[in-house]
């Protein structure tokens, strides 16, 4: 069984997707991120960032796991899915991977925050982060087409960390008109089962969009 610590983020989603592809018993705990529910010291003691999500492996001695990167290779490698075991095409995977933790996620994430939420509209910032997003994206147009995933032929954890913020580009400001193949791409993994449950853990808050709007941008300018 599988203990998993999230919010409805998408680097909280990608755990969730992953653990419903692999078929692996879960249960989850949402932390209320406005109630800095990922700062109390039993939290801490899991993940020392304070920050979502993360994981408890109770059939592996209770061993924590934090960093959605290394949650998705943990758990790659304990089922042996999504993860190839080629040195070649792991690596593709890892890299495609790494493009994600070090690129999309950070530049989506500023995106979200100073188009959505900072309390005081920067310009420079959200064309600069905007503009990172639609580059990101044009790169893996690129890659995608010529293969159907990331990584190549094979559906793989690089898909199920990417996918959870390139499908709220439009929340982000970051246009993809003209990119065809990320576009088939982002419709081809809506339509598997795994991932239309996996954005549904935790399940939808019931404040709108422009209340959580203000309640994150109290958070973010503390």
């Amino acid at each position: 069984m599988i203990e998993l610590y999230t919010a409805g983020t998408p680097n909280g989603y990608k755990i969730s997707i992953a653990l419903e592809e692999m078929g692996l018993p879960y249960e989850y705990q949402a932390l209320d991120l406005m109630a800095a529910d990922q700062k109390k010291p039993e939290y801490l003691a899991i993940n020392p960032n304070g920050r979502i999500p993360a994981i408890v492996d109770k059939d592996n001695d209770d061993f924590a796991v934090f960093e959605s990167g290394a949650i998705l290779i943990y758990l790659a490698e304990k089922t042996g899915k999504f993860l190839p075991t080629d040195p070649k095409k792991k690596s593709q995977v890892l890299q495609w991977l790494m493009f994600q933790m070090g690129g999309v996620g950070p530049m989506m994430g500023q995106a979200n925050v100073f188009y959505r939420y900072f309390p005081e509209k920067i310009p420079a910032a959200i064309e600069r982060y905007q503009n990172e997003g639609r580059r990101l994206f044009e790169v893996m147009n690129g890659q995608l087409a010529n293969n159907r995933y990331l990584a190549g032929d094979e559906y793989t954890i690089a898909d199920i960390s990417t996918w959870p913020w390139v499908r709220i580009h439009e929340w982000s400001g970051v246009d993809i008109s003209g990119l065809e193949h990320l576009q088939r791409w982002v419709d081809e993994l809506a339509e598997r089962p795994a991932c239309q449950k996996g954005i549904l853990v935790p399940p939808p808050s019931n404040l709108s969009d422009e209340e959580k709007a203000k309640q994150i941008s109290k958070m973010v300018t503390k």
